[in-house]
């Protein structure tokens, strides 16, 4: 696995809101809510009963005489060129009682990080998703008190890592009340789960597809910059549902294995909530990608896979979108002198026949670097080289759809292999080939099909990264 990659720095907003430790080096874009002074006691499992007396007294109590905050929030970006995408909440108690120079030393060290929802809470009311800000209980009675010992007798800083598919950080011009609602519903819920842990704690949630989304690191990366920690990995952990684990009895399979990876790219220990707090056995797992599946099995797949048979011919690829097709071209058809046609550039098929066209008519070679799923769009360039009299071949992408999925993220959040700046595509990319795709045959008219088995050592794609979009 490879180290996390740190996002750049972004630019900084204009209001500032220093907390103590560690300071914040940005400038602080929004407050909690006024939630988080409601709650005094610490109850063990719902939040409804602390939004009634207590509540309606600090409505009306002057803002004068309100204790301050104790959240602060932060909106930030990947980098200066883009929107704000993460979301971050420092909880501060009144009174630490570990705040002694060579504690804190400690936890430069010793990192102990959690998914929220399904790990730390789950909602009282049963529902997949919160109805509101007081729908959440712990997701087991002795998670409050776990967290506590991990920080107050263990030595470890304690941070949320969750992804936050459903807060977007974006305005809704045609729902402006519903986007702020669901904002402030986060903040307020957070603000209460901190505030009955009363320690230190921060959480980090990532709204978009982007370089802090799970299980990419990118917010790793931003706790250790935030707390100045360099860390011991192997004295790390992250706990969280996605897994991957199996159905087993009546226990569901995991939707995604997101948190195990995450944990891997980082390359600290993971375990389950029902590992981590119940001390049940691990239960049977399967990744998404094993990145070691893709790596050469010999040095014998470093040779070429692609030679030239002919003065000028017409090469056209078929695969899915992140196959790594535009990839195989930079690295072994460019060199052959091919000229390149690709849709996402030349925006439509038929501007793409043009110039290739052209390219042929100049006694060029031509590659054509788009998906070319079915027959009938094959057709097309069947047609183009029976009438410029040139042989036409067909290279053929066999890469499953989870690396797709991951190579297309992974390309998307390189530049170096990215020299287009493509964006990460949308799910509907794949499951639109998927559903279109017919295998090639060379009946069709092709001089010969070569087939591309993904591996590392032909695409350099994956760069050591568990990065799949979910």
């Amino acid at each position: 696995m490879t180290s996390p990659t740190k996002p750049a720095k972004r630019k900084q907003s204009t209001l500032d809101a220093p907390v103590s430790p560690p300071p914040l080096r940005r400038k602080v874009q929004s407050t909690t809510t006024r939630m988080s002074s409601m709650v005094t006691s610490r109850p063990i499992y719902t939040s409804a009963d602390m939004f009634s007396e207590t509540a309606v007294a600090s409505f009306f109590t002057p803002a004068s005489q309100k204790p301050p905050e104790k959240v602060v929030w932060q909106e930030r970006a990947p980098n200066d060129d883009t929107p704000n995408t993460l979301l971050v909440g420092k909880y501060e108690p009144a009174n630490d009682p570990v705040s002694t120079s060579n504690e804190h030393e400690s936890r430069k060290k010793k990192v102990a990080a959690f998914d929220f929802d399904s790990t730390l809470i789950e909602t009282a009311s049963g529902k997949k998703f919160a109805s509101n800000s007081q729908d959440w209980k712990w997701w087991h009675p002795s998670v409050p008190e776990k967290l506590r010992k991990l920080y107050l007798e263990d030595g470890y800083r304690i941070v949320a890592v969750s992804n936050q598919g459903g807060v977007s950080l974006k305005p809704n011009t045609k729902a402006p009340k519903a986007h702020t609602s669901k904002v402030a519903s986060f903040k307020e819920k957070v603000s209460v789960v901190f505030n009955q842990l009363d320690i230190p704690m921060s959480i980090y949630a990532a709204t978009e597809k982007d370089i802090f989304r799970k299980p990419r690191t990118g917010m790793w990366a931003e706790v250790l910059d935030d707390y100045d920690i360099q860390p011991d990995l192997n004295q790390c952990i992250f706990v969280g549902d996605a897994g991957g684990r199996h159905a087993e009895g009546r226990k569901p399979k995991d939707f995604s294995c997101s948190d195990r990876n995450f944990a891997e790219n980082i390359g600290i220990k993971f375990q389950t909530p029902e590992e981590f707090f119940l001390g049940e056995a691990p239960r049977p797992f399967t990744r998404t990608i094993e990145p070691a599946d893709y790596l050469p099995e010999s040095a014998a797949e470093a040779i070429a896979p692609f030679v030239k048979k002919n003065d000028i011919d017409i090469v056209i690829f078929c695969g899915s979108p992140g196959a790594g097709k535009s990839t195989f071209y930079w690295k072994y058809l460019k060199p052959l002198g091919y000229a390149r046609v690709n849709q996402d550039v030349l925006k439509t098929r038929d501007k793409c026949l043009k110039v290739a066209g052209e390219y042929l008519s100049e006694k060029k070679s031509v590659v054509v670097d788009n998906t070319n799923a079915d027959i009938e769009v094959r057709s097309k360039w069947i047609d183009l080289a029976t009438k410029h009299s040139i042989p036409i071949r067909c290279v053929l992408f066999t890469a499953a759809a989870q690396i797709c999925e991951h190579n297309d993220a992974v390309r998307a959040l390189n530049s170096t292999m990215n020299p287009e700046e493509r964006q990460i595509l949308p799910g509907i990319a794949f499951s639109s080939f998927k559903g279109r795709y017919k295998p090639p045959k060379v009946s069709e008219g092709f001089q010969d099909i070569t087939e591309i088995e993904f591996k590392v050592s032909l695409l350099l794609a994956v760069d050591g990264l568990l990065s799949q979009v979910r």
